[in-house]
């Protein structure tokens, strides 16, 4: 488990292209913390990496936004709004994982849904300041090894 204290937005969305660096098919990365935490400002991050910034919507009342890399599609999940994990399995959630790279805002609420093998990113406010956070990287089961590396020198 490794800490980062991001002082900014600018920071953060730094850090994503960092570790969109690194992606490969089949990634997963669940992104948990309270509303405004910085979720939405990272995944701006890795699709700015990706060419992607101007694309950027919350996939809020969709679930799912699908975006085309050069690597392979990039699937950004909200399941903020789902009701039950039942809701996840209905849209063929699970599907997703196997096809492209996978960021799910609001992950644990699926976390029964989830394979074995994924990178959790949590984001805390702290009282010190509007714009600090601290992200807290859990690799769970096998996390790609470039990603791994990364998170080692952060």
């Amino acid at each position: 488990m490794n800490t980062y204290i991001s002082k900014n937005e600018f920071e953060t969305i730094n850090l994503a292209k960092k570790i969109a660096s690194q992606l490969t098919k089949k990634d997963i990365i669940v992104l948990t913390g309270d509303l405004g935490s910085g979720k939405t400002k990272f995944t701006q991050g890795i699709l700015e990496y990706f060419g992607l910034a101007n694309e950027i919507s919350s996939p809020t009342f969709t679930i799912v936004n699908e975006y085309p890399t050069p690597l392979c599609p990039l699937y950004h999940f909200d399941v903020y709004r789902l009701q039950s994990i039942e809701e996840f399995y209905a849209i063929g959630g699970d599907e997703y994982f196997e096809n492209g790279i996978c960021i799910i805002e609001w992950g644990e609420i699926i976390q029964e849904a989830l394979p074995n093998d994924y990178l959790q990113i949590k984001f805390e406010r702290t009282l010190e300041s509007q714009t600090l956070r601290t992200l807290t990287f859990t690799p769970f089961g096998k996390v790609n090894q470039n990603l791994t590396n990364l998170l080692e020198r952060i």
